[in-house]
């Protein structure tokens, strides 16, 4: 969501076959590998559900993220070529590097809350970089954060302390990383 949202609102001239390489690679290694993973995972005894309900079970699909998003900052988006993106990636490899320790300790951060706020910031920070009045997006961003947050909350998968923890894991890094390209 964030590549292709940075893509409709750049105004930097970008071939268009560098965006359909970058969104086809993108799709393959953030849809498709992580739907076969699950369930190479899922069908060798790893993970007994999508929900993934203690930190346990956690582990080896946050491992297997934080190598698949390396692949992408390392071989898909590259600081010279689209330096926004790049950052943006290293900002979900952090979360993810977070988010496993923190599993390691036996601490369940919530996952969907570090994506929906991670993806946020980038907005934020997207906003600012290019000078866009993007503030419908941003509103309708801050009431899924808030929805997911809700959901989270209602289907007891996380507490409060789970939530903002996943907040600020999804948010920080983001924010931090803003020095280097904005």
């Amino acid at each position: 969501m964030g590549v292709i949202f940075y893509f409709s609102k750049s105004p930097r001239y970008i071939p268009l076959e560098v965006i359909y390489a970058k969104l086809i690679s993108l799709f393959i290694l953030t849809v498709i590998l992580p739907i076969l993973l699950y369930f190479l995972l899922k069908t060798i005894g790893q993970v007994k559900s999508i929900y993934l309900k203690s930190t346990k079970e956690r582990i080896l699909p946050l491992i297997l993220h934080f190598v698949v998003t390396l692949v992408i900052v390392k071989r898909i988006l590259t600081p010279t070529q689209v330096v926004e993106l790049y950052y943006f990636f290293v900002g979900i490899l952090i979360s993810t590097l977070a988010c496993l320790i923190l599993a390691l300790l036996n601490f369940k951060a919530s996952i969907h809350l570090i994506a929906v706020s991670g993806l946020l910031m980038f907005f934020i920070a997207l906003s600012i970089h290019f000078s866009i009045n993007i503030n419908g997006t941003l509103a309708l961003m801050a009431i899924i954060v808030g929805a997911v947050a809700t959901s989270r909350l209602h289907l007891k998968a996380h507490n409060y302390k789970e939530l903002v923890m996943g907040f600020f894991l999804g948010a920080m890094p983001q924010l931090l990383l803003v020095n280097y390209w904005l």
